[in-house]
């Protein structure tokens, strides 16, 4: 199965996260709508529903495109993007006028090296399971 290395690679790496996000925006519709809990979800859900899985994808089709000229772990390399994503919703978040909260940088200092591990678990036991089942890896 070698046609289309980057088709199958893309495919891979946004089935975790497309499925997850569907999960989590089930969630809060049940929650406003249902519950009629006041969460404006409509403002925060829009960067990760158009862009992680997109950048997911993106990520695993660059990991399978440097196979050849790097050893990098797949964990290794999934970790490194969240110090990618980070960044960029900081960057979204100012250009659209969201308000940044001042504990903000506190609490990434604590939750990163949680989400860098689970960044590198998820990408070495799962992303590397749909890598395998599609032949990509």
């Amino acid at each position: 199965m070698s046609a289309h290395p980057y088709l199958r690679a893309y495919m891979a790496g946004i089935v975790l996260p497309t499925g997850f996000l569907m999960v989590v925006f089930a969630f809060f519709c049940v929650a406003r709508f249902g519950y009629k809990i006041d969460l404006p979800i409509e403002r925060v859900i829009v960067f990760p529903l158009a862009l992680v899985p997109n950048l997911w994808g993106i990520w695993n089709m660059l990991y399978v495109s440097l196979h050849s000229h790097r050893r990098l772990p797949l964990g290794l390399h999934g970790a490194v993007l969240p110090v990618l994503l980070i960044p960029l919703s900081l960057f979204i978040a100012r250009a659209l006028g969201f308000a940044i909260p001042g504990f903000f940088p506190a609490a990434l200092s604590v939750t990163l090296p949680v989400v860098l591990v689970v960044y590198y678990l998820t990408w070495k036991y799962f992303v590397g399971f749909f890598n395998e089942l599609l032949g990509v890896a």
